[in-house]
């Protein structure tokens, strides 16, 4: 009864499970000559498009990390769209994408 009482709390007060990334939810895929890694974040039953893409530059590892507003109810939904975005990402951006040199920021 408690857990229970404990539960419909959490609902009202934001409490409860925080948004956590998930395992890594499928095989990096390449596209433009970067890759992209589908990560999904797990948010109670539903999943956030979340991922990154990495491209080499001058033997460097660089990062551009993503999060939107879309959440799946499976995971294989939200990988699949995580893909699709990342490419729009790439393809909208091209060079400019990776252009300021950092390691590592948001796009």
């Amino acid at each position: 009864m408690a857990s229970f009482l404990s539960n419909i709390f959490s609902m009202f007060s934001g409490g409860g499970k925080s948004a956590e990334p998930s395992a890594p939810a499928a095989k990096p895929v390449e596209h433009a000559g970067c890759t992209i890694y589908p990560e999904p974040i797990r948010e109670g039953s539903q999943f956030r498009l979340a991922g990154r893409i990495e491209k080499q530059v001058n033997g460097e590892t660089l990062v551009r990390s993503f999060v939107r507003a879309d959440v799946f109810t499976s995971m294989d939904d939200a990988v699949e769209y995580t893909i699709k975005k990342a490419q729009q990402i790439i393809d909208q951006n091209g060079a400019s994408l990776f252009g300021d040199g950092e390691k590592s920021r948001s796009a």
